[in-house]
């Protein structure tokens, strides 16, 4: 996965915006002020993504590439590594699972605002 394919498709998701809130290497991914993916930009070889928790589970047992969540809440959050046993569209799936995650979880006034 290429970091600007990554960069790309995350801003392609309607109303993502983009920030550093942490720091200036930790890139984030948010909709309405929610992160639903973060790469770091000084190895972009990862990303950490938002999942389901049973599907994490899932998916860390499935694929060598995709591990809990480094520095974040390991129920909900998984790191996907880029250049492991994971094609680009299986990649792309998880990002649009995290952002319908997040998305899941807004108030539903503001899931209608979006609409």
């Amino acid at each position: 996965m290429d970091v600007e394919l990554f960069r790309e498709f995350c801003l392609s998701k309607p109303h993502t915006t983009e920030d550093f809130p942490f720091d200036e290497v930790n890139l984030c991914f948010k909709i309405v002020g929610k992160i639903f993916a973060i790469i770091p930009l000084d190895s972009a070889d990862r990303a950490n993504l938002k999942c389901f928790p049973a599907y994490a589970e899932e998916l860390r047992e499935k694929y060598t590439g995709v591990r809990p969540g480094f520095h974040m809440n390991k129920k909900h959050w998984n790191t996907v590594l880029f250049f492991e046993d994971l094609d680009d569209s299986t990649i792309l799936h998880l990002v649009n699972h995290s952002y319908d995650q997040v998305v899941s979880k807004l108030p539903v006034t503001k899931r209608k605002e979006l609409q």
